[in-house]
């Protein structure tokens, strides 16, 4: 069955940069569907600041055929086994909306055993080189409200030059996260996100775009030193 990986890792500052510009996981690796390499970012921070964009922070994103391509990577290959290194999450694919190319979306969905279950969003799209100035005006108070929110207990965002823009979000109930997404969170300005959805159905940002919604099956290793990022797992 088809498994989807997340993975955290910080990397020296030239072997990060050469990963931007090479293929750090081969397309004939073994059980591979797709994969997403990335450089982290920090949620709402300013986009002219070197808190923005984390260059050493290596955020990647993959689609497997299974487990066991999965193990085999990262216990075989020369690039699997420094990610081994960091932390990562493996997730079951419950829910998409919209489409990406590349990731091929199962016909078998998952589900949450209870309502308080943890979950795990993933956004990831391709943008419009002139809906950038207007993507960043809308989409900034969106991560603000995702990274300050009291439901997630990680949040970023990661990009890849040069149209390339993700977010990652763990959420301690899925409904924490759909409160947000419909502007219904007991915080300051709850219909950021909704605001912003708004915007992008009147004019799109992106070329293509998609959410995806998992169920958060295994987490390994830290990040920054922490664990633990899923409740009750």
């Amino acid at each position: 069955m088809s498994v989807f990986s997340y993975h955290l890792i910080e990397l020296p500052f030239y072997k990060a940069i050469k990963g931007m510009f090479s293929n750090s996981i081969s397309k004939n690796t073994n059980g591979l569907i797709h994969s997403e390499y990335m450089t982290a970012m920090t949620l709402g921070a300013p986009i002219l600041s070197t808190s923005r964009l984390l260059i050493g922070q290596v955020a990647v994103f993959i689609q497997w055929e299974n487990e066991i391509a999965l193990d085999a990577f990262l216990e075989e290959d020369n690039f699997g086994r420094i990610l081994a290194k960091g932390w990562h999450l493996r997730l079951s694919f419950i829910r998409e909306w919209g489409k990406f190319s590349g990731f091929e979306i199962p016909e078998y969905k998952d589900y949450l055993e209870r309502p308080n279950s943890p979950v795990v969003a993933v956004t990831i799209a391709r943008m419009k080189p002139f809906a950038v100035p207007r993507f960043i005006h809308w989409g900034r108070p969106v991560e603000k409200l995702v990274r300050d929110h009291p439901g997630t207990t990680l949040s970023l965002a990661s990009v890849k030059f040069p149209n390339t823009v993700s977010t990652f979000s763990i959420w301690k109930t899925e409904k924490e996260m759909t409160d947000m997404v419909h502007g219904h969170s007991a915080v300051e300005k709850p219909k950021r996100h909704a605001n912003a959805m708004k915007e992008r159905e009147r004019k799109n940002f992106h070329f293509e775009f998609t959410t995806l919604r998992f169920r958060p099956i295994a987490e390994f290793g830290k990040w920054k030193g922490q664990t633990g990022f899923i409740p009750g797992l």
